[in-house]
């Protein structure tokens, strides 16, 4: 397998992973189902099956589980950073319950998961949320994760300075 074949299953399987854990966020916070029953759960029977006939793309099981044992043990850091970043009458306990689960992971995501660049992160719960909703949400997931992320890594998602090596004044002024 080449390096581009390697990289690109790992891209997939992440993805995958994510889809599981917003799914499995959504399953506890509708159901109450603790996070050892829904991580076992997904593990033996919903990671890696085929949905309506689909086969869905293998999930990194490690990624899956961390997303998941993350946002359960930073939730009470998670919530209020969302919270106060959501537009003025909007409060994360009254929006739509998939829509808080790719919230949440996507914040953890960015707060903790420092080997996956933040614009990676913030496209791949954007994409989640086109996949679950037609409406404004997926604005809503962008432009939240991408204030979170301007303040946590500033570094990098500052735009680059006008005089780098590389960067045309014109590309130094967007």
């Amino acid at each position: 397998m080449t390096k581009p074949e390697k990289t690109n299953k790992r891209a997939a399987s992440r993805s995958a992973a994510r889809l599981a854990a917003v799914q499995a966020l959504y399953q506890m916070d509708m159901t109450g189902i603790d996070l050892t029953a829904v991580a076992a759960e997904f593990q033996e029977h919903r990671i890696g099956e085929a949905i309506d006939g689909e086969e869905i793309h293998a999930a990194e099981t490690a990624f899956f589980t961390d997303l998941i044992q993350g946002v359960v043990a930073e939730q009470r850091r998670i919530d209020p950073l969302i919270n106060e970043r959501l537009a003025e009458g909007w409060h994360l306990t009254r929006i739509d319950s998939i829509l808080r689960a790719i919230l949440r992971a996507g914040t953890f995501e960015i707060l903790r998961r420092a080997d996956v660049p933040a614009r990676v992160s913030i496209n791949e719960y954007v994409d989640l949320a086109h996949a679950f909703f037609e409406g404004d949400e997926p604005k809503v997931v962008n432009g939240l994760l991408d204030r979170i992320a301007k303040e946590v890594r500033p570094e990098e998602l500052a735009p680059p300075a006008p005089d780098a090596p590389g960067v045309t004044a014109e590309q130094g002024q967007g």
